[in-house]
């Protein structure tokens, strides 16, 4: 810290659940979410050996790519689960901020999994599409169908989470993908049965690639990002800085950033000039309860200086 320092740290830990500016809330995550993860895991488990087994028995390169699809979920439903739960542990030694940073790398590291699991079915769609073979249609309808209800039903467990946490939101735009992949899936089978154009199966398979990368970019954007240590989705730092320099008495605001601890806690750290500080405790109280309840920050750490006449060396933007 800067030697003109005359107020350290000030440390504001509102676990608001509120949003501000209309922007996605970074605050924890529903209470309920681990019975959520167990039923989804429990379900999408038990009809991935379905799924693959009716793939292969009915020859269908759509089941088994959806197959595939649902078993890199139940992987990314675990990867997520278990990052949640480590995050809930404390900081000890070394790791100061505890494990919170298990849920980024998590929800990146799913992001990829599908990404691999996508080339993988483009592969094998575009061999059948040039060696077509027969399926048996009204096993596919069948199957695909339990999908639907199965993956509609692990999407719902997940909906009030999904604006919370990015883990739940992956869990969710996972879960709702699948059902709608698993809906077109019944639609192609039931039109090879009715035509017997059997590369319908693998033209389905390359379009549920394509669902993948769709709903799996922004995800692994965003996951990047936060990995990174980018302001999470939804908090605009123009409107931070702005909101910091229009405080009583702040004349400067430098060295301000904000990052994700992990994927429901937001952190900010900043430099005010602030002239007249007599009122300091208060001052520092009063913006860690506005950034908590206007951005959804709840870890502020905040150092104002009272002397603009002696440069901080934090204070030149390119100076990180």
């Amino acid at each position: 810290m800067a030697p003109h320092s005359h107020e350290a740290h000030e440390h504001g830990h509102d676990h608001s659940h509120g949003r501000a500016n209309g922007g996605q809330a970074h605050s924890h995550a529903p209470l309920d979410m681990g019975r959520a993860f167990a039923i989804g895991v429990g379900l999408n488990a038990a009809f991935v050996v379905a799924e693959a087994a009716a793939g292969l028995w009915a020859s269908s390169l759509a089941l088994l790519a959806d197959a595939g699809h649902n078993l890199s979920d139940v992987l990314a439903l675990l990867m997520a689960w278990g990052a949640a739960v480590l995050a809930q542990r404390a900081p000890v030694g070394r790791r100061t901020y505890g494990l919170r940073k298990a849920t980024i790398l998590a929800s990146l590291a799913n992001a990829i999994m599908l990404l691999i699991a996508v080339g993988a079915i483009v592969s094998e769609s575009v061999r059948r599409l040039l060696h077509p073979s027969q399926i048996a249609a009204g096993v596919v309808m069948v199957t695909a169908g339990l999908g639907v209800a199965i993956n509609t039903a692990t999407a719902l467990l997940f909906f009030r989470g999904r604006d919370e946490d990015l883990n739940v939101r992956g869990a969710f735009l996972h879960m709702a993908g699948d059902a709608a992949v698993s809906l077109a899936v019944v639609a192609g089978a039931a039109v090879i049965a009715a035509t017997a154009r059997t590369w319908i199966d693998p033209a389905l398979s390359l379009l549920i690639a394509v669902v993948i990368v769709a709903g799996t970019w922004s995800l692994l954007r965003e996951s990047f990002d936060l990995a990174m240590d980018a302001a999470p989705r939804g908090i605009d730092v123009g409107a931070v800085r702005e909101w910091l320099s229009g405080l009583p008495g702040v004349e400067e605001v430098h060295d301000l950033h904000i990052w994700a601890m992990s994927t429901t806690e937001t952190a900010l750290t900043a430099h005010l000039i602030r002239p007249a500080n007599d009122d300091s405790d208060a001052f520092l109280h009063s913006v860690c309860e506005g950034l908590a309840h206007r951005f959804n920050i709840g870890h502020a750490t905040l150092q104002v200086e009272t002397d603009a006449a002696i440069a901080c060396r934090l204070a030149p933007a390119e100076v990180v």
